[in-house]
């Protein structure tokens, strides 16, 4: 008992510590300086949750939405009973054939939407997680055209949009410029309904 005391105790000291009371206290600052972040960084349109700035959408068939901007493909698995989202990749070394079958696929229904010249990489490859939520600048220029052709808006004012959902460089150094899918999509929506995203 001598050592068995002295052990249990500890033990559980250290559970409390590590298991309660640390993330307690991570949860609450967390939920004080960033409740929006903690929240899941939620983004909502008239009152009702639309999804996560942090987690990239894909259509199942994009070509049968050209009125939104597509998002880079994903690996990413659902869970068909829950419908949980599972990260993951589709590990295909650059010579595998079905990566190029794939990549293939998606430069043609690209092409088949009237996208001319070099296609942006970010647009016909899988991200390493399957869920970014971002693209690229060109990624999203080269769909404006067919995005205000089938909203029948002006392709300066999609392009405006596009700016405006641009994020820069962390202190101009840090990650590359990138346009948030799900975030301009919303936009669009909005401003075809006349509604507020926030």
């Amino acid at each position: 008992m001598k050592i068995l005391r002295p052990c249990l105790v500890l033990t559980a000291a250290l559970l409390f510590l590590c298991c309660v009371a640390y993330p307690a206290l991570v949860t609450a600052v967390a939920h004080l300086a960033f409740p929006h972040q903690a929240e899941g960084s939620l983004v909502t349109e008239g009152g009702r949750v639309r999804g996560s700035s942090l987690i990239g959408q894909t259509f199942e068939h994009p070509e049968q939405h050209p009125e939104y901007f597509w998002g880079r493909p994903s690996a990413a698995s659902v869970d068909s009973a829950t419908g949980v989202t599972y990260s993951s990749g589709s590990n295909y070394g650059p010579l595998h054939p079905a990566l190029r079958d794939e990549v293939t696929a998606r430069v043609a229904a690209l092409r088949a939407t009237g996208v001319q010249g070099p296609i942006p990489v970010d647009l016909v490859t899988k991200s390493a997680s399957g869920l970014d939520p971002h693209i690229s600048p060109a990624a999203a220029e080269v769909q404006v055209e067919r995005v205000a052709r089938a909203r029948h808006l002006p392709d300066d004012a999609v392009r405006a949009l596009v700016s405006a959902h641009t994020l820069r460089s962390t202190f101009g150094l840090l990650g590359e410029p990138r346009v948030n899918v799900l975030e301009l999509n919303l936009d669009l929506d909005a401003r075809a309904a006349g509604t507020a995203v926030r």
